[in-house]
């Protein structure tokens, strides 16, 4: 039965006019089961890296390996499924993440599980853009922040739920909890073999070298999310124990808070920006980030904890909407997975150097002086965006709504 129905969400007819098709709810399964996966191993990673020996700041090289060559390599993973086909990508990638679950769960040495998340950062790269060039192939252009709103609620959903329940089946060992991710791995390749083949635009004929692989024009836009990305990075790492130094209970309440909001605002945030004008919004949408890192700067009681939550997911959710949709308007189709490519490549990098860096600021200054930083860059992508924005694509954007 599971089948046929698969079947027939997979040979829907193309309307590009409808958001809500088979394939776009497909394509938000796939999503949920990438971070539902992953999500189980990033919180519980660490405690397998410190059962086999190794130290506090070697168990957090875990994520930090994977974002750095998952950024390092996005941009030539996005462009590989430009030319191979976006669904192929999915597939392959998906396969892989399952062997890797396996490893995993064998291996005894913290080195070679080191090893195993650096390549596996390499096919995370992969999943991540070519998941979001297909999706916004089939997404109206007219519709594309509010359709990629509704999609990001399957990853807030995911990455919600997923550290929970991964901490849990931890309690039956580490090997449980690569089973459930490979098995997770093997439901995602599934539903990305259903989905319909997508043929490379013509124009992929680029040579893949590192000037034919990279859409430059988007990575230098990208920067604006590197800038504020790097306080994600710190409230990832660090908003749970900086509610413990403040005895907030539940420790987690700043992650409960941030994602109930998310969710809220890419339901809303989307059809807004699509009719008034993305970059109208992208700064209020920036500056509304810069004060939640600011709340954080100024105290960690609950209150503040909890204020700075909601403004801060109100923006993170709203900008990363609207900047998409605005960048991809001037990305040719047959590079589309190049250009998510960037936009992975600089978030990521923004997010590892973040909990990096930070980290050090918060051992050697404190929490406040930490965000406060963070507050400043955020700060900084608004003027930085819209500098860019007119040295790559020569127009002030400011004045009028996109066109589709």
């Amino acid at each position: 039965m599971w089948e046929s129905v698969l079947c027939h969400m997979t040979s829907d007819p193309i309307d590009e006019s409808r958001l809500f098709t088979p394939r776009f709810f497909l394509m938000c399964g796939f999503s949920f089961t990438v971070f539902l996966a992953a999500f189980q191993l990033f919180p519980t990673a660490p405690f397998r890296i410190l059962a086999l020996g190794g130290s506090g700041s070697i168990a957090g090289m875990f994520l930090g390996l994977m974002t750095y060559t998952s950024a390092v390599a996005a941009p030539f993973t996005g462009a590989l499924g430009d030319r191979v086909g976006k669904r192929r990508v999915l597939v392959i990638s998906s396969v892989a993440a399952a062997l890797f679950s396996a490893g995993y769960a064998v291996t005894t040495s913290v080195t070679l599980l080191l090893a195993i998340v650096a390549v596996h950062g390499v096919f995370w790269s992969a999943l991540l853009t070519s998941a979001g060039a297909y999706l916004v192939d089939i997404i109206p252009a007219h519709r594309r922040a509010e359709g990629i709103g509704y999609y990001g609620l399957s990853t807030v959903l995911a990455i919600a739920v997923a550290p929970s329940i991964g901490l849990g089946i931890y309690g039956l060992g580490w090997a449980a909890v690569c089973l459930s991710a490979g098995m997770l791995n093997l439901i995602m390749a599934a539903i990305a073999y259903r989905l319909r083949e997508d043929r490379p635009h013509a124009g992929h004929e680029r040579p893949f070298t590192i000037r034919g692989a990279l859409e430059w024009r988007v990575i230098v836009m990208a920067i604006t999310l590197c800038l504020y990305a790097f306080g994600y990075g710190g409230v990832t790492s660090f908003a749970a124990l900086y509610a413990t130094a403040n005895g907030v209970t539940p420790s987690g309440i700043y992650f409960i808070v941030f994602a109930a909001t998310s969710m809220s605002a890419g339901l809303i945030a989307g059809p807004i920006g699509d009719r008034i004008g993305h970059t109208r919004l992208l700064a209020p949408a920036l500056l509304l980030i810069a004060i939640g890192y600011a709340l954080l700067a100024v105290s960690g009681t609950r209150g503040w904890l909890v204020t700075s939550a909601v403004i801060f997911g109100l923006g993170f959710r709203a900008s990363y909407q609207f900047f998409i949709a605005h960048v991809l308007r001037h990305v040719a189709a047959s590079r589309r997975g190049a250009a998510f490519g960037g936009i992975l490549a600089a978030f990521d990098t923004g997010i590892g150097s973040g909990s990096i860096v930070m980290g050090w600021m918060i051992d050697r200054y404190g929490f406040r002086h930490a965000f406060a930083t963070a507050a400043c860059l955020a700060v900084a992508a608004i003027p930085y965006f819209y500098v860019a924005n007119r040295m790559v694509w020569g127009a002030d954007v400011r004045l009028k709504p996109e066109a589709t």
